[in-house]
Parts: C-alpha cells; sequence; structure tokens
C-alpha cells in the first residue's frame, strides 16, 4: 500500500501541482518529499486498516488527507482563466507544447494575488480574485 501511495500522491501532483513537480525535481527532493508525506499519513491508513476499512477507501481517504494542502490547485485556476479568457494564446501555447511552462510562469506571477486573497477552495468562485489574476495574466501576456 505504501508503494501504491507513493505512486498516486506523485501522480496527484503531476497532474495538479506541476509548479510543485518541477520544484521538487529541481531540489532533488522528489523521494523525501513522498516520504514524508506519506509517513506523516500512515497513522490514519493503520487506523483504517483496523476499522477493517476496504483497501481502494484507504488509498482515497490517505490521498485526499495528503492532499488537503495542495488543493485548490493554482494551476488548474491559471490554466482555466487562460482557456476561458485568453483562449488564443491559450491555443497558441498547447500547440507550441508550452502551456505547463507558461502557467508555472503565471502562477509566479500571480502568487502574491492568491496569497492576498487567501486562495482556499472555498474563495475560486470569488469574482475579485479572478478578475485580479485576468489582469496580471493580461500583464503577463502583453510583456
Amino acid at each position: 500500500m505504501y508503494e501504491n501511495l507513493k505512486e498516486k500522491l506523485w501522480a496527484y501532483i503531476t497532474q495538479n501541482n506541476p509548479d510543485l513537480m518541477f520544484n521538487l525535481q529541481e531540489g532533488y527532493s522528489v523521494k523525501t518529499y513522498l516520504e514524508d508525506k506519506i509517513h506523516k499519513g500512515m497513522p490514519m491508513v493503520m487506523d483504517l486498516i483496523s476499522e477493517n476499512k476496504p483497501g481502494h477507501a484507504i488509498e482515497e481517504l490517505a490521498l485526499l488527507e495528503m492532499t488537503k494542502e495542495l488543493r485548490p490547485s493554482r494551476f488548474n485556476y491559471i490554466r482555466d482563466v487562460v482557456t476561458r479568457d485568453f483562449p488564443t494564446e491559450y491555443n497558441k501555447f498547447r500547440e507550441a507544447g508550452v502551456l505547463t511552462y507558461e502557467c508555472i510562469n503565471m502562477i509566479e506571477c500571480c502568487n502574491d494575488i492568491f496569497e492576498s486573497f487567501g486562495f482556499r477552495e472555498e474563495e475560486q468562485e470569488d469574482n475579485r480574485l479572478r478578475h485580479a489574476v485576468i489582469a496580471r495574466v493580461h500583464d503577463y501576456l502583453s510583456i
């Protein structure tokens, strides 16, 4: 189960937090990060095992717990903004194979906005946040 959780956690990160993925790879700390997250989640896993929960349910609950601080995904939010509000640039980046790279750069440009709004799952629908991010992405694309 340990290795399965590690694979699922890494898959989650690569899909939803590629900015973190690149930072971990750059710092050669992927293994340490994953093992630390799983180690912190093991008490919950052991409790669920003792409650005779099925394996798939244990993995799902453990993954939810291990990814709690990674949600919501700034990457997915930025990609959604670019998709909806800048479709020409979205298609250009996608066709050139640089969409992920550009979205990661846009995250960096918008980090102060995310921080000031306290970006959380319940804040994703805040129009003020969305407009601030759109304005910053517009500035990024105009550079």
